[in-house]
C-alpha cells in the first residue's frame, strides 16, 4: 500500500487479523477513515465487529498487522499520545465509585492535565461544553451510579467529547437509548464530523440508522470483512438478508424496515391502498392472522414493497402506467372472492381510476366494505 494512502486516512488499518490469545478470527482487515467521515461496521451478533473495535483502540493485542493513527504505527505510540487524537465510547459498563457525572465527565480532560491531574478553568469550561452539548449538564452533581443506562451513555459520551479527539471509536452508541436520545446523539456525532472534521469507526446493529447516517460501511461476518462500500452499494434487501441470514420475515432497504412473515392462504379481505395509505392496514391485517390481498398496485409505490411482504397475494401495475384493462379484471376477481374490501383511498388519478372501479365493485357486490378503516 502506497504510503500516500496510508496518510490521506485518519484511521487505518493495514492487513489486520484479530482474535483472542492467538487464535485469528478474522483476518486481513483493511479499514480506512478519513477526517470528516463516518465508517460504521455492521454484520449478526458474535460476527466480530466489538473484537475489531477492541484490537484497534489496543484493547486487544493484534495477531498479525498494523493500526495506523495520523499516519503513524500506533505500536509506537505512549498511550497520552493516541489520547489526545482518539477517544473511546465502549459496550463495557463502568463503575466508578463516589463520583459525580462532571467527575467522570472530567476524566477526559487528562491528557492535557499534569501529573497531578488538576484541571484548570478551561478544562472545566470544556467539561461543561461538552455536557452541555449531550443535553447532561443537569446531571452534573448526580452520583453516576445512580444512573439510569441511557443517562449513562450521554455522560460517556460527553467524555469523549471533551477529550478534544480527531477520532472516535464507538461500539454501539446507541445501546439502552430512547428514540429520542439516540436521534440526539447521532445528531451530536453527525455535527462533530461536520464541523470539526473529527473521524468516527463505530458499530451498529441498527442498519436504518447506518444507512442513514454512514458515509461507508464495513460488513463483518465472522470470519472476515464480506464487503465494504457506500450505503447505496450496500443496503439491497437481497444482500442484507444474506449478511444476517434472514429466513424468517423480510428486510426492505428502500425503506429501511423489517417486516414479518406473510399469513398464508385465500385472501379474506382485499385492500385497495396506495401512496402509503394501505401500509397501515396491511400490518394490522398481519398481526390478526387474516391473510389479504392488496391491489391495484403501482410497483414504485410505497406501498408496493410492504405488501409484496405482508399480503398473500398482490395485483400490480408498471411503473407511471394507467392500469390496464387485464390487471383491472384480475383485481376485480380476487376482490369478488374476499368476504371484505377496504379502500384507504379518498381520490383517484388519472392512472389510478381503475381503483375507483374496485372500489365501487366492492360497494355494490353488499360486501363488507369500508371506506375509511381505523
Amino acid at each position: 500500500m502506497a504510503d500516500d494512502y496510508i496518510y490521506d486516512d485518519y484511521i487505518y488499518t493495514e492487513n489486520m487479523t484479530v482474535g483472542y490469545g492467538k487464535v485469528p478470527l478474522i483476518r486481513q482487515i483493511e479499514i480506512h477513515v478519513k477526517r470528516g467521515e463516518i465508517v460504521t461496521l455492521i454484520g449478526p451478533n458474535g460476527a466480530g465487529k466489538s473484537t475489531i473495535l477492541r484490537s484497534v483502540i489496543r484493547q486487544l493485542g493484534l495477531i498479525g498487522g498494523a493500526v495506523y493513527l495520523d499516519g503513524t504505527p500506533m505500536e509506537h505510540m505512549q498511550e497520552k499520545q493516541i489520547a489526545k487524537r482518539m477517544s473511546v465510547l465502549m459496550t463495557e459498563r463502568i463503575h466508578p465509585e463516589l463520583m459525580t457525572c462532571e467527575d467522570v465527565v472530567s476524566t477526559g480532560r487528562y491528557p492535557y492535565t499534569g501529573r497531578m491531574g488538576i484541571l484548570s478553568e478551561k478544562d472545566r469550561k470544556k467539561v461543561r461544553d461538552a455536557m452541555e452539548l449531550v443535553h447532561a449538564w443537569e446531571l452534573a452533581q448526580k452520583d453516576f451510579g445512580e444512573l439510569s443506562d441511557g443517562q449513562r451513555q450521554r455522560i460517556l459520551l460527553a467524555r469523549a467529547i471533551c477529550q478534544e479527539p480527531e477520532a472516535i471509536i464507538l461500539d454501539e452508541p446507541t445501546s439502552f437509548l430512547d428514540i429520542r436520545h439516540k436521534l440526539e446523539l447521532l445528531t451530536i456525532l453527525k455535527e462533530l464530523v461536520r464541523t470539526r472534521k473529527v473521524a468516527v469507526l463505530m458499530s451498529l446493529h441498527e442498519l436504518d440508522l447506518a444507512q442513514k447516517l454512514s458515509d461507508y460501511i464495513v460488513c463483518v461476518n465472522g470470519t472476515s470483512i464480506e464487503r465494504c462500500g457506500t450505503p447505496e452499494e450496500i443496503f439491497t434487501s437481497a444482500y442484507i438478508k444474506k449478511l444476517y441470514g434472514i429466513t424468517q420475515g423480510s428486510y426492505h432497504a428502500e425503506l429501511g424496515c423489517l417486516e414479518m412473515e406473510q399469513v398464508k392462504g385465500a385472501p379474506k379481505v382485499f385492500v385497495i391502498g396506495g401512496n402509503g395509505s394501505g401500509i397501515p392496514i396491511y400490518r394490522r391485517l398481519q398481526r390478526q392472522g387474516i391473510p389479504f390481498a392488496a391491489g391495484v398496485l403501482h410497483e414504485n409505490d410505497i406501498d408496493y414493497p410492504i405488501a409484496k411482504a405482508l399480503a398473500a397475494e398482490v395485483v400490480s401495475e408498471k411503473p407511471f402506467e394507467p392500469i390496464r384493462e387485464d390487471t383491472y379484471e384480475r383485481a376485480a376477481e380476487i376482490l369478488k372472492s374476499c368476504s371484505q374490501v377496504i379502500c384507504c383511498l379518498s381520490d383517484f388519478g388519472t392512472m389510478n381510476e381503475k381503483n375507483r372501479r374496485l372500489a365501487i365493485l366492492g360497494r355494490n357486490r353488499n360486501q363488507n366494505f369500508c371506506e375509511k378503516p381505523k
